[in-house]
Parts: structure tokens; C-alpha cells; sequence
């Protein structure tokens, strides 16, 4: 289980927690690695540097990923709610839940960048499974994707 480029097999979660290719989980999937580079932190590769997996399979491909950012979302936000409830406490007679509220909306805020490129990980990761031997077969090219209408909306 040993990979050429790391000396080790990455698991589904490390790579994906890490925005990296699904198909071969060593390539980057984003042209910068900072996802906080407002400037540029949604550039992608068109195919994966490595292992030539196509990032945008169809034409709006990635609209899907507001339903994984939305569910991201909620899972930070029960999260921190539970963390909040038992280390601090919630009551009906103070400001504490308008406290979590500020905080939790702050946080999702700063996180936001990170979730965006984590939402387009995963849901390619739904469409483009992993494949151990990626050096040796290629990437299936997609048989929609239309090169005429790329980046039109």
C-alpha cells in the first residue's frame, strides 16, 4: 500500500480534507494552495497535474456543491452549538445563545473560502472515484463536456 510520491497510501479523508485530486488523492485540484487568496483561491487546474482527471466533468458541473456547502455548514453549526451547551451552557435568563450565534456566524465566515474548495473536493469525489493504478490507465475524458461552452454563465 505504499504510493511513489509520499511513501505512503492517502485515505479518502486526508485527502479530500487536504482539496486534493479524488482520482489519484496526490494531485491539487486548485492552482494556489492558500484558500485565502481571495483573488484567485476557485482557480483549478482544467485536469488534474497528475493523474489527468477532469475537474469539470459537464457544463455547470459544480452547482451541486451549494447543497454540500449547506450541509457543511449545518454540521459546523450543530458542532459548535454542542460544544457551546456543554462547555459554557445554554439559558433561557441571559445572552449566551446570541453569544453562539455571533461567534458561530463569524466562524462559518472565516471558514467559508476553506468549505467552498472542501464542497468542490467532495462532490467531484462523488463522480470520480479512486483509482490505485492511475499511472498505469487513463482518466476517462468526459463525453458532455462541450469546450465551446466552458465558463458561458
Amino acid at each position: 500500500m505504499k504510493s511513489d510520491i509520499q511513501g505512503y497510501k492517502h485515505g479518502y479523508l486526508k485527502s479530500a480534507l487536504s482539496l486534493k485530486c479524488p482520482r489519484c488523492r496526490t494531485g491539487y485540484m486548485f492552482k494556489t494552495k492558500s484558500s485565502y487568496n481571495l483573488r484567485h483561491f476557485m482557480k483549478m487546474y482544467e485536469k488534474c497535474p497528475l493523474c489527468s482527471q477532469q475537474m469539470e466533468i459537464e457544463i455547470g458541473f459544480y452547482y451541486g456543491t451549494s447543497y454540500v456547502s449547506y450541509a457543511l455548514s449545518i454540521a459546523i453549526s450543530v458542532a459548535t452549538f454542542i460544544a457551546w451547551w456543554l462547555l459554557i451552557g445554554i439559558s433561557a435568563h441571559d445572552n449566551r445563545v446570541f453569544w453562539w450565534m455571533g461567534i458561530n456566524i463569524v466562524l462559518l465566515i472565516l471558514l467559508q473560502p476553506y468549505l467552498m474548495r472542501l464542497s468542490r473536493t467532495l462532490w467531484l469525489s462523488i463522480f470520480a472515484s479512486y483509482n490505485p493504478d492511475w499511472r498505469l490507465e487513463n482518466a476517462e475524458e468526459p463525453e458532455r463536456i462541450v469546450a465551446e461552452e466552458m465558463n458561458n454563465w
